[in-house]
């Protein structure tokens, strides 16, 4: 029993330092081509939503404009009639 639990101890001594050597990770590493690839991301993602954004105004302007109606002349017909 003794030696069991000597085994057990030092299994948990010696992985334990390996996990105390591996660090929390809070250390922000990122190199400068993976800054780079965001920031690429970054910039199609904005260059989808100006042309997306335009449209979206203009679809807003084109709602919410009226159009002057005209009175028809006695001798023209309504279109769609035939």
């Amino acid at each position: 029993m003794k030696t069991l639990l000597n085994g057990i101890l030092t299994i948990l001594i010696f992985a334990s330092g390996s996990a105390m050597a591996a660090g929390d990770g809070s250390a922000n590493e990122s190199s400068l081509l993976v800054m780079l690839f965001l920031g690429f991301l970054a910039l199609l993602v904005v260059m989808q939503l100006l042309p997306g954004l335009a449209l979206f105004a203009s679809m807003i302007k084109g709602l919410f404009t009226r159009i002057p109606r005209t009175p028809l002349a006695s001798d023209e017909k309504p279109r769609g009639s035939a």
